[in-house]
């Protein structure tokens, strides 16, 4: 049930993050499947590609689906919930002006690399 809540949060803040900042699963959701919920790359980014499967992932997630490296039910979670807050963070981003955007995206980048880069 916990990592039910975790998906929901994380979808959240994904919705957020995309409204925002214009970015996908790669940025946020994978780095948060594999540090937090313990989730393999392949199973990261194979549950990626589930929650981007309308527009763009169907054929690349059929691939590691068919190996089991996705997790239905995160993605579903996922999805439903980065859908709803990609509405308040792009409500947000047209708030702010454009250098603080920029800025705030580009520590956001590093805050991310460097975790990935200095983790397991």
């Amino acid at each position: 049930m916990l990592s039910y809540l975790f998906y929901i949060i994380l979808g959240f803040a994904s919705g957020i993050l995309s409204g925002l900042f214009g970015i996908g699963g790669g940025t946020l959701i994978i780095p948060g499947l594999m540090y937090i919920m313990g989730f393999s790359q392949l199973m990261a980014q194979g549950t990626s590609l589930a929650i981007l499967l309308p527009p763009v992932g169907l054929l690349g997630f059929l691939e590691y689906y068919k190996r089991g490296n996705v997790n239905v039910v995160a993605g579903i979670l996922i999805c439903i919930t980065m859908f709803i807050g990609t509405k308040f963070g792009g409500r947000f981003a047209n708030t702010l002006p454009q250098d603080i955007m920029k800025k705030a995206f580009a520590v956001f980048l590093v805050l991310i690399a460097v975790k990935m880069f200095l983790g397991k």
